[in-house]
């Protein structure tokens, strides 16, 4: 005879079992919820303990893979400001002005990838004015501006040096554009768009050659 206080014959389905992750897509997976925690709150406002709750991993994985707090709002900046390789992307081709375009559309898509993230990490939010932040902005710079001069055709200059401070200053110009289209909603889009076309524009067809031809 069956013991009343026996289990019912239909089988409870056990909870799933958390999937092992490999070291490289666990501290990937630990990387992404961080861009998102430090892309909504404040950099005082993050907590290692939150991230670790919402990672759905224990605390002592955060240190392990990324050290403390500030080594892993760093890795984040990394990542925000890191291009593709040179061999996954396709350099534009064309007129001067659809070289424009296609590298205006490469420019909006980074930012657009992460947002809020992206905007307070070339801002200087977070740890404010830190030398090893600026460092790695710095040399950001530097490469989205040699990336850019191939963009647009102009990366064999002899007057490289200069034609990359002019990319940088543009660069300025994207980041301010940047954070009324992403943070204030003060424009869309296509109106950064056009905006940072129109610049660009003015740089490669205008002021670069004359940078270039020694004028």
């Amino acid at each position: 005879m069956r013991d009343p206080a026996a289990a019912p014959d239909a089988a409870v389905e056990p909870a799933p079992r958390r999937r092992r992750l490999e070291p490289d897509e666990r501290r990937a997976q630990i990387l992404a919820c961080a861009i998102d925690m430090f892309g909504e709150r404040p950099y005082a406002a993050v907590s290692t303990a939150g991230l670790a709750q919402r990672a759905g991993v224990a605390r002592g994985l955060i240190n392990h893979y990324f050290g403390n707090k500030r080594d892993l709002y760093l890795a984040v900046v990394h990542r925000m400001v890191t291009l593709p390789r040179i061999d996954d992307m396709v350099v534009p081709t064309g007129t001067a002005r659809e070289r424009v375009e296609a590298s205006v559309n490469w420019l909006l898509d980074t930012i657009a990838e992460h947002g809020n993230t992206w905007v307070k990490v070339t801002s200087h939010e977070g740890v404010g004015n830190d030398p090893e932040v600026q460092q790695i902005l710095d040399e950001a710079d530097d490469a989205a501006a040699e990336r850019m001069l191939l963009m647009v055709g102009m990366a064999d200059s002899a007057h490289g040096a200069q034609l990359r401070a002019l990319v940088r200053a543009f660069g300025g110009l994207v980041k301010v554009a940047g954070r009324e289209w992403i943070v204030r909603g003060t424009l869309r889009r296509d109106e950064v768009h056009a905006l940072l076309v129109d610049m660009l524009t003015t740089l490669v067809s205008e002021t670069m050659p004359r940078v270039d031809s020694g004028r």
